[in-house]
């Protein structure tokens, strides 16, 4: 009886915590390594990709006619790796949530498709085949993003801050490491690169605890209750979201701009771009591209770290001054008009700035703006502006990139 009631009056400090057991601190820190390093491994093959763009137009695609007027122009322009490094993803985005939620089949899988997309990028001798392995890339991406996001719900929900930084991260650690291993030569660096995907297995099924029973307990109540209200009013809940599609156009336009014009100059122009008086030899040009993908994510990486120390309301400035940016650098790889690289690198800098500002702002935003219980909906028709931005681009930029290439260099 005697415990009985001292166990009933025990303070609430004499209750284990997460702060206090051990064990749920392991648990909690193992769980926030994963997912940084499941976000890293997911968005990894999607920015090297992105980088090796030039290099695998390079060694597989002819020249065309107009590359006798300007010396780094090709049939193909890297608009081409862009489209094949989005358009699956968000094929697979649109299907998974109808896929039955095996999680191990699905890792598994994510696992064979980025092994095999950079085999067939490091050993492909046509464009086809480097088309193909940056599909399967793209693939793995998409199906990998959706099911490490949906599995998050088994878990305390800082580990999808987690996430989202292993993802910025991809896009600093991805460019730098190509740009770098690219030295010992385009195959050999896909090769070694073989080890995300390794990463990835170690990561989910060995570093990442299985969920505790009361967070699995939490989430399928959780889930079962958004189902039965869903399900009672099906019609008027889809209503009721389509309804709200309008009151987001005002994050949704800037947004998609944004990426739009910013994906625009990275895939039409970057590749055309020459600094005069510089040695303009084609391996020359092509570490320029690669160095101003580097110089890109790390503009990215900075500014979507900053919404702790500066919030921006007016998201759709960012989509003006990318504008003006697009003008500049479709001028510029006209007439080649800006004497320096520094200067180039310093815009590619500021262009990255303004992306990840807008990105993390527009979020921002609706966690502020927009009521508690169309959060959900709001964040995920948002996120389609982006990529529906980044899609436009490769096409644009292809035919951009074959107009510039038509016209005579000036003197």
């Amino acid at each position: 009886m005697e415990a009985y009631e001292s166990s009933k009056t025990a303070s609430p400090s004499d209750t284990p915590t997460a702060q206090d057991d051990p064990q749920l601190k392991r648990h909690k820190i193992r769980s926030l390594v994963a997912y940084w390093i499941l976000g890293l491994c997911n968005n990894y093959g999607y920015v090297v990709m992105l980088t090796a763009a030039n290099d695998i137009i390079g060694k597989s695609a002819e020249s065309s006619e107009s590359s006798k007027v300007r010396e780094n122009c090709k049939y193909l322009s890297t608009g081409a790796i862009l489209l094949a490094d989005i358009l699956p993803s968000l094929f697979i985005k649109l299907i998974a949530p109808f896929i039955p939620f095996i999680v191990n089949l699905r890792v598994g899988i994510c696992v064979l498709l980025a092994a095999s997309g950079f085999i067939a990028v490091a050993f492909g001798e046509t464009i086809f085949v480097s088309l193909l392995g940056v599909i399967l890339t793209s693939f793995c991406s998409g199906l990998g993003e959706v099911t490490y996001l949906q599995y998050s719900a088994f878990y305390k929900k800082n580990v999808v801050s987690a996430w989202s930084s292993g993802t910025g991260g991809a896009g600093v650690i991805g460019a730098l490491s190509y740009s770098l291993l690219k030295t010992i030569g385009m195959k050999t660096t896909l090769l070694v690169m073989l080890l995300i995907p390794a990463l990835t297995a170690i990561s989910f099924w060995i570093i990442l605890p299985k969920p505790s029973e009361q967070d699995i307990a939490t989430a399928l109540e959780i889930q079962t209750k958004v189902n039965q209200e869903e399900l009672k009013n099906l019609k008027g809940s889809v209503l009721k979201k389509l309804k709200l599609v309008p009151g987001l156009m005002k994050y949704m336009i800037p947004f998609g701009l944004v990426y739009f014009f910013e994906y625009f100059i990275n895939q039409g122009t970057f590749e055309i771009i020459q600094i005069p008086n510089a040695t303009n030899t084609e391996e020359s040009l092509a570490t320029q591209y690669r160095w101003l993908q580097v110089t890109y994510q790390v503009g990215v990486f900075i500014s979507r770290s900053s919404v702790n120390f500066c919030h921006i309301k007016q998201t759709w400035a960012m989509a003006v001054l990318q504008g003006i940016n697009v003008v500049i650098f479709v001028t510029e790889a006209i007439y080649y008009y800006i004497p320096n690289i520094y200067i180039v690198v310093a815009l590619v800098l500021w262009e990255g700035l303004l992306g990840g500002s807008s990105y993390v702002n527009t979020y921002y935003r609706i966690t502020k703006e927009v009521e508690p219980e169309n959060r959900q909906f709001s964040m995920a028709i948002t996120g389609f502006a982006d990529s529906a931005g980044i899609s436009l681009a490769g096409v644009f930029a292809i035919f951009a990139h074959n107009a510039i290439c038509k016209i005579p260099v000036s003197s």
